[in-house]
């Protein structure tokens, strides 16, 4: 069991719910590198020291200041922080419910597990089960360690999460993007070429498995850190390679013909579609030509 960051409250107008704040994340973020002297392999060490001087000063040592005025600081210590506003510092205080599909995936960015601190773990329940009837979540503040944030508290499973959220100025805005608009007759876009790709996505449609997807370029390169050891190359430098090249120009693509190719791909470790599916995508424009010359263009959904 994590460690909690820190035991307090949800807070909903006058309800408050015991819990404990314990990080989802998990800590092994894949493979570790040192930075060596390339002359003589020796680890690269980075010093805090005093500016003024040149002393290292060791963690134990080290404070927390804030500089009101040139060269003049106030030291702050944790217990600063939490008796600023002890209440803030314990408590996810909820402010509002929304809908959850009405947050764009790009607020969301760190989550964190909210676990019941009391024996009677009743409201936690309570909470749990009114957000995910309603559809709702809570929109709450939260402090951790020295800064608020604006987080959601969402329920998942049998467990309460809290995700920090983004705040509007933390992201850039996409207006000045080169993105392709949304006319698709502009584009190009035929109504057959849609049909071709609704299958393909038919066809790879799985159920969700996080346990199924892989850091390939991890395992990759630690079995290549294998083979170089395997092989003494200690100090070598890596195998020149040919690798891949990756066109930047403009091309012309035929996409409907990497479609059916990419369906016909799919296919092989699929069960064959349905009939009525594969004529569908087949005569599309056969039907939408002959509708043409009588009552006009054919409307898609």
């Amino acid at each position: 069991m994590p460690r909690a960051l820190w035991k307090g409250n949800i807070s909903f107008g006058l309800v408050n719910i015991p819990v404990g704040l314990f990080p989802a994340e998990s800590r092994d973020e894949g493979l570790s590198f040192v930075q060596l002297d390339r002359r003589s392999l020796s680890p690269i060490g980075y010093k805090r020291y005093n500016k003024a001087t040149g002393e290292e000063v060791p963690w134990d040592e080290i404070v927390k200041g804030y500089e009101y005025e040139p060269g003049r600081y106030v030291v702050l210590s944790d217990e600063d922080f939490e008796r600023a506003n002890v209440k803030a510092t314990h408590t996810v205080e909820i402010m509002d419910f929304v809908n959850e599909e009405d947050i764009d995936e790009v607020y969301f960015d760190k989550p964190y597990f909210l676990a019941p601190d009391s024996a009677n773990s009743k409201g936690y329940a309570l909470l749990r089960e009114t957000l995910r009837r309603t559809g709702k979540i809570g929109i709450a503040r939260v402090v951790i360690r020295t800064r608020e944030h604006l987080g959601a508290v969402i329920a998942r499973g049998p467990m309460l999460l809290l995700e920090i959220l983004r705040y509007p100025f933390e992201l850039r805005s996409a207006d000045d993007l080169d993105v392709p608009g949304e006319d698709l007759n502009e584009l190009g876009v035929t109504d057959k070429e849609l049909k071709m790709a609704e299958l393909l996505v038919q066809q790879m449609v799985e159920d969700w498995t996080p346990e199924k997807y892989k850091d390939s370029f991890r395992d990759d390169l630690l079995a290549r850190i294998k083979e170089k050891i395997a092989a003494g190359q200690i100090e070598g430098a890596a195998a020149s390679g040919e690798a891949e090249e990756v066109g930047t120009g403009a091309e012309v693509v035929d996409i409907m013909d990497l479609l059916k190719r990419s369906v016909e791909r799919a296919g092989k470790a699929k069960p064959e579609p349905s009939k009525p599916a594969a004529d569908e995508a087949e005569t599309a424009d056969k039907g939408a030509a002959k509708k043409s010359a009588s009552r006009g263009r054919r409307k898609t959904a």
